[in-house]
């Protein structure tokens, strides 16, 4: 039976929302638990929306958290459609977009991350798109669907996970892509230009095109329909549809408003919180993509926007606010597949961090392991169509021992005996 005298809020309906609702029954918590969302669709799990939902290979209901039924069971009111207009921290009351308020003892933000919109000419145009929410989704597997059987032109401004996971469904739909990237090659900022060549090879082998160097100036239309895409080096992308995948802005203006402390965008925007997941105000915790967490192990404050993390910190976000010792000290972990090549990263090496990058396994097969370091000590690896070595990798980073390149590099030495945990 719910105790009505003690409530806990959860604000946002992805993942790290409702992994935190599950986890504060799992725990014991008797209060009333409310869980709301800005979407009517209860909450469901991002990557399908950028690989097995949009490819057709999963059905809709495949990527919900939960079955409809279990928020009942289990006793978590589910607000859905409904959106926060003001936290009032003083009153411990939330403000909603119908005017009704809602009272908390504990307050947890997991308000997620929004695409960024290109700020130029042409983008309210309806064949111009983005991918974040399930209906977005729902949308483009459509739209590439139609472009493959009329082969129709995609073009998709940005390189990075999201542009390259759609570039490649694209592709299997049969539509012809031309992917526009400022960066000198994909992935640039994240896997740097060694490992970045790969993914061009793989993409280019399928018939993308890329336009490095450039951004998008204008989206130009005839009759209201996407006609094609500007850059700035005077260059025209026909078009039929074009992908705005240039990555994705924190939702920290619930919390901005509210006095709380944030991150500015240039060190990476979030909401500020410690190692337990708790914001400035004592009675306020935020997970998942909108956290900007003190890292433990790293030493540093990190904003993680993968599903690992929505997995991992509204669980543990929910322990924090029970009183429970919660140090969130999870190495990074995302995957991602494109076409016939699938991939793991554990670990956190932003450009300037590594001074060598050492492979083990051959690259020209896409068989191979990825190691950034930095004097001798292992940030990050990224397993490519190799497997079972993720918990390996991830104590070769934990264990923060300078490691022998050439043994790193050696097939035949075993990654556990290099980590000492075997």
């Amino acid at each position: 039976m719910v105790d009505a005298h003690r409530t806990f809020v959860i604000v946002g309906g992805g993942l790290a929302g409702a992994k935190a609702a599950e986890t504060l029954r799992a725990e014991g918590f008797t209060g009333r638990v409310i869980l709301i969302c800005d979407e009517r669709d209860h909450p469901y799990e991002r990557p399908p929306l950028s690989k097995g939902f949009l490819l057709g290979k999963e059905e809709r209901d495949k990527v919900f958290v939960h079955d409809a039924a279990w928020y009942a069971q289990n006793d978590v009111e589910l607000h859905l459609g409904q959106t926060v207009t003001e936290l009032d921290r003083a009153g411990k009351a939330l403000t909603l977009g119908d005017g009704s308020r809602v009272h908390y003892d504990k307050l947890l933000l997991a308000t997620g991350a929004e695409p960024r919109r290109l700020d130029i000419p042409g983008t309210g145009l309806a064949g111009v798109h983005h991918l974040r929410r399930l209906s977005h989704a729902e949308l483009l597997r459509g739209v590439l669907a139609t472009l493959g059987r009329d082969n129709g032109q995609l073009v998709i401004a940005g390189a990075g996970w999201i542009g390259l996971e759609v570039a490649a469904a694209a592709r299997t739909y049969g539509a012809e892509v031309t992917v526009v990237e400022p960066a000198p090659g994909p992935l640039h900022g994240v896997v740097g230009p060694e490992i970045g060549a790969v993914f061009a090879d793989l993409h280019r082998e399928h018939g993308v095109v890329f336009h490095f160097g450039a951004q998008l100036t204008e989206i130009t239309a005839q009759d209201g329909m996407v006609l094609a895409a500007l850059t700035d080096d005077g260059e025209e992308h026909p078009a039929h549809d074009v992908l705005a995948a240039i990555g994705a802005a924190p939702r920290t203006v619930l919390a901005e408003h509210a006095g709380l402390e944030t991150v500015p965008r240039e060190q990476g925007g979030g909401i500020a919180v410690d190692a337990s997941l708790r914001t400035s105000d004592p009675d306020v915790y935020a997970c998942g993509d909108v956290a900007a967490a003190e890292h433990p192990l790293f030493g540093v404050r990190l904003r993680v926007e993968h599903w690992a993390n929505a997995l991992n910190g509204g669980p543990a976000a929910a322990r924090s606010m029970l009183g429970q010792e919660v140090s969130y000290d999870r190495v990074p972990y995302f995957f991602s597949d494109q076409y016939d090549m699938g991939l793991e990263y554990s670990g956190y090496a932003p450009p300037g961090s590594y001074d060598q990058v050492v492979i083990r396994g051959d690259m020209a097969r896409r068989e191979f392991i990825a190691f950034w370091l930095a004097e001798g000590r292992v940030l990050a690896g990224m397993n490519v169509n190799v497997w079972d070595v993720v918990d390996d990798i991830q104590l070769l980073v934990r264990s923060q021992r300078a490691i022998d390149p050439a043994a790193l590099a050696d097939p035949g030495v075993p990654l556990g005996s290099l980590h000492g945990e075997e």
